[in-house]
């Protein structure tokens, strides 16, 4: 089981984590929404595609764009669909 936690609030918890180039891949519905708004970021990955980003939002601080999403991975990528990673001082243990 994978845990991703920001400013002492766990922003997600899962044993359904997919690994890709060594972030951890988490199931969207394993995410505390309420932690999440809106980034007008994106970026480009030559074989995952295109990935659309989210700030972290928790008690009263902002993290912009650490969480990332590929709404609609390439094939070679499928597995990630539906699911966040983040960065940007996150905390991703093994627990």
């Amino acid at each position: 089981m994978y845990q991703a936690k920001w400013n002492g609030h766990v922003i997600a918890e899962s044993d359904k984590t997919v690994e890709v180039e060594g972030n951890q891949y988490f199931p969207m519905d394993s995410v505390n929404k309420e932690f999440l708004s809106d980034s007008t970021l994106k970026s480009t990955c030559p074989w995952k595609g295109e990935a659309s980003y989210y700030n972290l939002e928790v008690a009263g601080q902002t993290n912009k764009d650490a969480v990332w999403i590929y709404r609609d991975p390439k094939e070679r990528a499928k597995q990630i669909a539906g699911h966040v990673a983040f960065w940007r001082g996150v905390e991703v243990t093994k627990i």
